[in-house]
């Protein structure tokens, strides 16, 4: 994938190069100084066009806007995400230009042709299961006291999260849950274009767990259900894509009974109905809209709390 960033970006590098210097050391396909600075490059500007392209269409057209009015949402919450996630950005392309220069030196076991189909099913579902692994451990580990404090708390700023949450985290935050990706490929084959398309599905998949939008409360995919909760209640849910780990681990929760009646089908349909025999359920349907749906969930996160200082 490495090859392919600096392939199709060349001739941008070369007309920009050639107006200020005639250095080898940056005109020169060859040269590691203009390598690692174009990888860098590369990553910072096309990390903050997918985060920025991908929770921009998921906050304009499925995020519920209600969810802005809620309690816990913080003051320009949403600026506030998009700067850190933009300031981090940077620093964490610095740590990954390693991952992708030993790949362009022949290190990794990316290849580039396929020779059967077949080779793609299996190849991803070690992808997703070896990822799901490998961050459900890093992740609980950033829990830890000695270095939560200054390392993942900045991203459990966001109670109730939108889709730009999803990358608002301290730069080595980020980097570290990204580890496990760019690990795989140097310890298992993998054909190129499926990586590439595995790996931008995972940045699509971490925007989707922080929008709100519960589509599944299954027992096995951990959804933004699970990871509301996470959000929530701090201690529980650590998983990137199944509850396995959670379950083995012992820090599953599922989510509470109340998602129920917010589930976004659910939701969609009932407004169908409304819509349809031409009236709307009162200050029922009212208070639902105006808190959007992780209201319900902070509601019951509370009222758990209550039942337990009574003893019930």
């Amino acid at each position: 994938m490495a090859d392919w960033l600096l392939y199709y970006t060349d001739p941008v590098y070369d007309a920009a190069f050639s107006l200020v210097t005639e250095s080898p050391l940056l005109l020169s396909h060859d040269s590691d100084m203009r390598i690692l600075f174009q990888l860098w490059l590369n990553l910072t500007v096309l990390g903050a066009i997918l985060y920025l392209a991908g929770a921009s269409v998921n906050f304009y057209f499925f995020f519920d806007q209600e969810t802005m009015k809620h309690p816990k949402m913080l003051k320009n919450q949403v600026r506030r995400e998009i700067y850190l996630s933009l300031e981090s950005l940077p620093y964490t392309a610095i740590v990954t230009v390693p991952w992708f220069y030993f790949e362009l030196k022949g290190y990794s076991k990316l290849y580039d042709t396929l020779d059967s189909w077949w080779e793609i099913p299996g190849a991803m579902l070690g992808f997703f299961l070896f990822t799901d692994c490998l961050v459900y451990w890093i992740h609980r580990g950033f829990h830890h006291p000695s270095v939560y404090w200054w390392l993942h708390k900045p991203h459990h700023t966001w109670k109730v999260c939108t889709p730009y949450s999803a990358l608002a985290f301290h730069w080595l935050d980020g980097y570290g849950q990204s580890c496990p990706a760019h690990l795989y490929v140097y310890l298992f084959p993998m054909w190129k274009p499926l990586y590439m398309v595995s790996f931008v599905a995972l940045q699509l998949w971490s925007i989707s767990i922080h929008d709100g939008i519960y589509i599944s409360n299954d027992e096995i995919l951990l959804s933004c259900a699970h990871h509301t909760i996470h959000h929530l209640e701090f201690n529980y849910n650590f998983g990137q894509y199944t509850t396995l780990w959670d379950r083995i681990g012992g820090s599953y929760k599922k989510p509470v009974q109340e998602f129920a009646n917010e589930m976004y089908f659910d939701k969609l349909k009932r407004k169908k109905e409304a819509l349809l025999h031409g009236k709307v359920d009162g200050a029922d349907v009212g208070e639902k809209q105006k808190t959007g749906p992780i209201a319900t969930t902070i509601s019951a996160v509370a009222a758990e709390g209550m039942k337990a200082r009574r003893g019930f």
